[in-house]
């Protein structure tokens, strides 16, 4: 994929950035662990510290001092899963903030105002996110207001312009819930429109895995080939390798990030409880294979020690394996599929990884 902030290998995965900063970590710690693209959120910014700050401040790319590619999205996902809606017809929605309760309205062509203020190189479409579950009914409404607010988006974006010195994208998005027929239709709708990139929405919001992987597999088939494919909000290792398996090209989700800050480290083996108590005397690194600055210079136990001292370093460090061991994994996969070669490496990959329960801390 090719932007004016640089070129992306896929599959990539992007670490979220929400409030404009990838949680614990610098724009230097995430460049030391390989991240091509972060990603932004348009209700959070849009929020706190407000656009018209972003913009007077030359960009989020400037604001934040990201010199790579970034992506935002649209805000409908955290419009109905954080604010508490006020009115929602086939124009807009109205809806009242979770930090104050106060009024917004956000619509089509007001999500694409945001993120031409933003500057992203890669914007979505404004759509709804249907909640899981859902009667086929309730999915059949939502999609009428989804297409046509992508409809929306998209002339919105054509008829607009950059604000900053470099082009922006858009990405349409494929709805319909777990009903393979209105995914089928949902995918009909939006390939048609003139999008730069197709994402799959609406998953990962607490149906079955199985469901997630049929309706991915069932979108991708349908989707482009010369395109991206992202998938969105997805997800643990594991199913990163899976939907790779299934021709996805893109992800983002919170999990490494916000596992970190559980104390929940990520390993080639499955994740890791650092703050168990058998680590109390253990002072091997993370991971033995790690080549991050948490792994090239801290030990377990040392880490455990942090967590109990509540000492904010440890988030820091903890993110960063995290978002490092993402980003070696998709490079893993990257070569695994030059090499022709990603069949064996999954086999492999799934043999060797165990994913486990949270444990409790001692």
């Amino acid at each position: 994929m090719e932007t004016a902030h640089g070129d992306i290998l896929t599959p990539v995965f992007m670490p979220v950035g929400t409030a404009g900063s990838v949680k614990a970590l610098s724009p230097d710690d995430l460049h030391a662990t390989g991240a091509q693209i972060i990603l932004g959120n348009t209700y959070h910014l849009y929020l706190r510290p407000g656009t018209d700050i972003i913009h007077q401040g030359g960009g989020l790319h400037q604001f934040i001092h990201w010199d790579k590619p970034m992506l935002t999205d649209s805000g409908g996902y955290q419009v109905f899963s954080l604010g508490e809606l006020n009115q929602i017809n086939m124009d807009s929605v109205t809806f009242r903030s979770h930090l104050d309760g106060s009024l917004h309205t956000l619509s089509p062509e007001i999500s694409i105002l945001i993120q031409r203020e933003l500057g992203a190189d890669i914007c979505m479409a404004f759509d709804e996110c249907t909640p899981w579950p859902a009667t086929q009914t309730e999915v059949q409404e939502s999609l009428k207001r989804t297409h046509a607010w992508e409809k929306a988006s998209l002339k919105a974006f054509r008829q607009g312009a950059p604000l900053y010195d470099h082009r922006q994208h858009l990405f349409g998005i494929v709805q319909g819930g777990t009903y393979p027929e209105l995914r089928r239709a949902s995918a009909a709708v939006i390939t048609a429109l003139d999008f730069d990139g197709f994402a799959i929405g609406g998953l990962s919001v607490g149906e079955p895995k199985s469901a997630m992987f049929e309706m991915t597999e069932l979108v991708t088939e349908l989707l482009p080939e010369n395109q991206p494919r992202y998938l969105m909000g997805v997800g643990k290792p594991e199913d990163l390798v899976e939907a790779v398996s299934l021709g996805v090209d893109m992800f983002d989700c919170v999990l490494p990030t916000r596992n970190a800050r559980h104390g929940i480290l990520f390993t080639w083996d499955g994740p890791l409880v650092v703050k168990a108590g058998r680590h109390k005397a253990d002072f091997q690194p993370v991971s033995e294979s790690c080549r991050c600055y948490t792994c090239q210079n801290f030990s377990r136990a040392y880490l455990r020690h942090l967590f109990n001292a509540n000492e904010v370093l440890v988030l820091r460090l903890a993110s960063l394996h995290n978002i490092h061991f993402y980003q070696e994994l998709m490079a893993a996969m990257r070569t695994a599929i030059l090499d022709d070669n990603f069949v064996e490496w999954k086999r492999q990959f799934l043999s060797r990884y165990h994913d486990i329960p949270v444990e409790v801390d001692s």
